[in-house]
């Protein structure tokens, strides 16, 4: 039998041990489970991403280009454990839409006799070619609140201002729209989302300033400068669409690996190049074919030390 002098250092010793694990388990802010990541060609795999904040099931959904496919692959990693129908119906409270390229809307349009009323979140010029484009009775059915006669009023319109906060219904989560360009004139949105003192940032389409003859991206890292520099952003979801080998005349309105880099230069200006080192960004929209040469080339440019990361079709992420 231990001396009693030894066996309060063992018990000690085992207190200490068990305070060094609970310091070193990480705390996460947001889940994010990626219902498509692709940029074309496949219509199963495109741009959707739910987001929660972490140990909930209230999800917004940021783009909804494929919808149903996600959710079965998603249910087959055991990631959920309800049917699709519940996912779609009762854990998506709302829809980001960053702009209305089909891409990004097929999902929510073709699921639309199935889904639940909930909110689509867009700045005006979206929702104007949701109302006007695609939830008419030419096109498909007017499920939403505005537009044709008429409206089925399944999804209500909630119209977003730049740079300012909404909160989003049935969710802890607010949000804030940074506009962007996509291939000038054409128009795309950033939403940069909040938890508690946390934010997560997902940018739909978009080209670098320098070719689109724009400062919008430039404007969105001046916001976000601050929260890179004092780690509260926990992720940025960026698009590359193309190798580097594609002509600038020929991006319309997307990044390469070369542009990326270009673009995180920026921020790393503005936020000071030591915070952006281990940043989490998120690779979106990486058009069919060119995965592993972007994946080589922006492996060799990423002297900002980034953390890279590739989203997978139905894989739960933590950030």
């Amino acid at each position: 039998m231990l001396p009693t002098s030894l066996y309060r250092l063992f018990l000690w010793l085992l207190l200490l041990q068990g305070f060094h694990l609970a310091a070193q388990k990480k705390v996460y802010s947001f889940s994010v489970i990626p219902l498509g990541v692709r940029g074309g060609l496949d219509e199963s795999n495109l741009s959707a991403y739910l987001v929660a904040a972490d140990h909930t099931h209230d999800f917004v959904c940021l783009d909804a280009g494929s919808l149903h496919t996600g959710i079965e692959i998603a249910e087959k990693n055991k990631v959920f454990d309800v049917p699709a129908s519940t996912v779609l119906r009762n854990y998506i409270k709302g829809y980001l839409v960053s702009h209305a390229h089909l891409d990004h809307v097929a999902g929510l349009i073709l699921n639309s006799p199935e889904d639940s009323v909930k909110n689509i979140y867009a700045l005006p010029f979206v929702i104007h070619a949701l109302k006007d484009k695609y939830f008419t009775w030419q096109t498909w059915a007017n499920y939403a609140n505005e537009g044709d006669s008429p409206a089925l009023n399944k999804f209500h319109y909630s119209y977003l201002t730049e740079d300012s906060s909404t909160l989003i219904d049935h969710t802890s989560l607010s949000v804030i729209p940074f506009l962007l360009s996509h291939s000038n004139p054409g128009k795309s949105t950033a939403f940069l989302l909040k938890s508690k003192g946390d934010f997560l940032l997902y940018l739909g389409d978009t080209g670098p300033d320098a070719i689109e003859k724009s400062g919008q991206l430039k404007n969105l890292w001046q916001n976000i400068a601050p929260l890179v520099k004092n780690k509260s952003l926990k992720a940025i979801f960026i698009e590359v669409s193309y190798p580097d080998e594609q002509k600038d005349s020929q991006l319309f309105g997307h990044l390469t690996p070369h542009w990326l880099m270009e673009e995180m230069n920026t921020l790393g200006k503005l936020a000071g190049v030591p915070s952006m080192e281990n940043l989490p960004v998120v690779i979106t929209h990486i058009k069919p074919g060119h995965e592993q040469k972007i994946k080589m080339q922006l492996h060799k440019e990423n002297k900002l030390h980034l953390e890279l990361i590739y989203p997978k079709q139905g894989l739960l992420m933590k950030f």
